[in-house]
């Protein structure tokens, strides 16, 4: 018998009994065939529309306001913000990776460019020496684009842009730019959550793939963990996983089961329920759909500064992990990530 992923999820789902096997029976939304299917960004183009999208956000550099700590800053006369950016994007790097949900992943990998610099900058994140000390270089809006058609070219199934609160504008360009070489690949807008609503809707016709993490859903938790703090962050993020759910719906996959279009969405369990995942599981289920794709993720450790805070200076145990599992199943949400079901069956074998 050859032991396909599905099968080996289906068989871990009924090893692990009814609730377990209600959360692997999701309803999957089939785009068919992708034979033909264009990226939202080719329509905007073909109406006349992309250009002006660009220029509005463009504009935003002058006066900074792309996430919601709205700093003010003139990036454009090399003035800096929170985030240390500049006008130019910079780059740590390009490449195919595996690491990412399935249905971004497919055979040849999410086309993945992490960003420098961010607007959050968490306490305990595991990518500081990128986004905190902002190790990098800066590139063109046309050396950007001849990164994502570089990764077209070597199979990847989308452009996975990490971290791109802050360089939302170069990266619109870029896929113009992009575009007119040859670029079809969805945009997989990879963010930390933080961000404006307003700046969002720029992004309506542009991007099909929204990844967003909902971190925190206590301000007061957020407010601590993050840098400088940020008590906003879990009304900013819900209400632009709201605005981001309204532009792209449920996730759409091709016959191949790799996504076309749709959101995802991400929440870290942390510990002693740091991030409020209960809480977050029911906002799910009550303010989007309970088949939104969603990956409730294991793989939390102490990293950067997180040993100096008491509460989160450990990494997760079974039983936190299975909990938060159980109260996603609780929630009714149907369209858990597989990875993390299968990790939910290793954690219980552990419990027994």
């Amino acid at each position: 018998m050859v032991v396909t992923r599905r099968n080996f999820m289906k068989n871990a789902c009924l090893a692990g009994g009814t609730a377990l096997m209600s959360s692997c029976s999701r309803a999957d939304v089939s785009g068919g065939d992708s034979d033909g299917w264009q990226p939202a960004y080719a329509r905007l183009e073909a109406e006349g529309k992309l250009a002006e999208r660009i220029e509005q956000a463009q504009r935003k550099f002058e006066k900074c306001d792309l996430c919601p700590r709205r700093c003010g800053v003139n990036r454009q006369a090399g003035e800096k913000g929170f985030c240390n950016a500049p006008a130019k994007a910079m780059v740590f790097s390009h490449h195919p990776h595996f690491g990412e949900e399935l249905p971004l992943v497919g055979r040849k990998g999410s086309g993945t460019i992490f960003f420098s610099n961010c607007n959050l900058r968490c306490v305990f994140c595991q990518n500081w020496p990128i986004a905190h000390e902002g190790r990098g270089r800066q590139v063109s809006d046309s050396a950007l684009a001849d990164m994502m058609l570089d990764l077209q070219r070597r199979g990847c199934v989308n452009i996975n842009v990490v971290t791109p609160t802050h360089v939302m504008p170069n990266i619109l360009s870029a896929v113009r730019i992009a575009y007119r070489k040859g670029l079809r690949l969805p945009i997989c807008y990879n963010t930390g959550g933080y961000e404006r609503v307003e700046n969002i809707k720029l992004l309506d016709g542009i991007v099909d793939i929204y990844l967003p993490d909902l971190k925190f859903m206590d301000g007061r938790q957020s407010d601590r963990y993050a840098v400088r703090g940020a008590a906003d962050y879990p009304q900013m993020a819900q209400a632009a996983i709201l605005e981001m759910h309204r532009q792209v719906g449920t996730l759409v996959t091709d016959a191949r089961g790799i996504a076309l279009r749709g959101l995802m969405v991400r929440h870290l369990v942390m510990p002693n329920r740091v991030a409020g995942t209960q809480a977050f599981v029911k906002w799910v289920a009550e303010h989007l759909t309970t088949d939104t794709y969603v990956n409730i993720m294991s793989q939390y450790r102490v990293e950067h500064r997180a040993f100096e805070y008491e509460q989160i200076a450990r990494a997760i145990n079974s039983e936190e992990f299975v909990e938060a599992i159980d109260w996603a199943i609780q929630a009714g949400l149907t369209n858990l990530d597989e990875r993390s079901v299968a990790q939910a069956q290793m954690h219980r074998r552990r419990l027994r």
